[in-house]
C-alpha cells in the first residue's frame, strides 16, 4: 500500500511540475515569440524523412504587419465566437463529439456489411475509417500546436484544455490571435501569415485584401489539400461567404 500511494505522489508531482512547465512557457510569450512550436517540429522531422529535403519558409511578424482583413476573415471562418468565450465553446466540443460517434457508428455498420458481404472483393480486407471532426476554437488549435501531439486521446484532450485556459489568463485575445497566425500551417513548408501571403498572393501580411484573406482563411482546416487546388470552386465560394461576414466580426485591441 505504502509503495501505491508512494507512486500516486510522485505522479501528482510530475503532474504539477509539467503544469509549472507549462504556465512559464506561456508566461514567457508574452514577451517573446516562440521560434517554434511542437507540430512545427514534428513537420520538419517527417520532411526531411520522407523528402531528404526541408522545403520551408516561415517570418513571425508584429500584429502591425498582419492585416486586419486576415484577423477578420480567420476568426470568420475558423472561430466566430473568439471574442465571446473563455478559450473553449463547449457547445461545439459536444456537437463535434455527437457527430464522430455517429460517423464511427456508421464506420463500424460498413465494415460489417463488407465482412459479410457474399460478393467478397479480392486482395486485402478494406478499412473503413470514420472522418473525425473537431470542434476546436483557435485558442485549443494554439495550444495543441506549441506544445502536444495529434493524437486523439481523452488525457491528451484534457491537457489541451488546460494550457487553452493558460493561454487566455497569461496571454489574452490579441497576443493568441497573433501567435496563431504566426504559426499556423498553410501548405507544406508553409507556416505563417507573412509565408503564406509571399507564398499565394506574392504580397506581405499587411496588404492582404479581404477576397485574398478569405481565401487563405478557408484554407486553415485542410492546408496540403486545398494547396493544390488553391482556386477550385468551393473555395472561392466558400471565401466570398467569408467576406460577407467579416465586416461583423470585432477584433482584440
Amino acid at each position: 500500500m505504502k509503495a501505491a500511494l508512494r507512486l500516486v505522489g510522485m505522479l501528482a508531482v510530475a503532474l504539477v511540475a509539467l503544469q509549472l512547465f507549462f504556465l512559464l512557457r506561456i508566461a514567457l510569450m508574452g514577451v517573446v515569440t516562440p521560434e517554434s512550436t511542437t507540430f512545427q517540429r514534428s513537420e520538419i522531422w517527417r520532411l526531411l524523412v520522407e523528402k531528404h529535403e526541408l522545403p520551408w519558409a516561415q517570418e513571425a511578424v508584429p500584429r502591425e504587419r498582419i492585416a486586419d482583413n486576415l484577423r477578420r476573415a480567420v476568426i470568420a471562418s475558423e472561430d466566430a465566437g473568439f471574442m465571446e468565450h473563455h478559450g473553449v465553446e463547449w457547445d461545439a466540443i459536444e456537437g463535434a463529439w455527437n457527430k464522430n460517434q455517429r460517423a464511427e457508428a456508421r464506420a463500424l455498420a460498413q465494415q460489417g456489411r463488407l465482412a459479410h458481404s457474399k460478393r467478397r472483393p479480392s486482395g486485402p480486407p478494406r478499412m473503413v475509417v470514420a472522418k473525425v471532426v473537431g470542434g476546436s476554437t483557435i485558442s485549443q488549435q494554439l495550444a495543441k500546436n506549441l506544445f502536444l501531439s495529434g493524437e486523439r486521446t481523452v488525457l491528451r484532450k484534457g491537457q489541451e484544455l488546460v494550457i487553452t485556459f493558460m493561454l487566455e489568463l497569461l496571454l489574452g485575445k490579441d497576443r493568441i490571435l497573433t501567435t496563431y497566425l504566426n504559426n499556423v500551417e498553410w501548405g507544406e513548408g508553409v507556416f505563417g501569415a507573412q509565408a503564406a501571403a509571399q507564398h499565394y498572393f506574392h504580397v506581405d501580411a499587411a496588404r492582404l485584401g479581404a477576397s485574398q484573406a478569405a481565401r487563405l482563411a478557408v484554407m486553415l482546416p485542410a492546408p496540403k489539400r486545398f494547396e493544390r487546388t488553391p482556386a477550385s470552386p468551393y473555395l472561392l465560394g466558400r471565401s466570398a461567404t467569408i467576406v460577407a461576414r467579416m465586416g461583423d466580426v470585432d477584433l482584440p485591441d
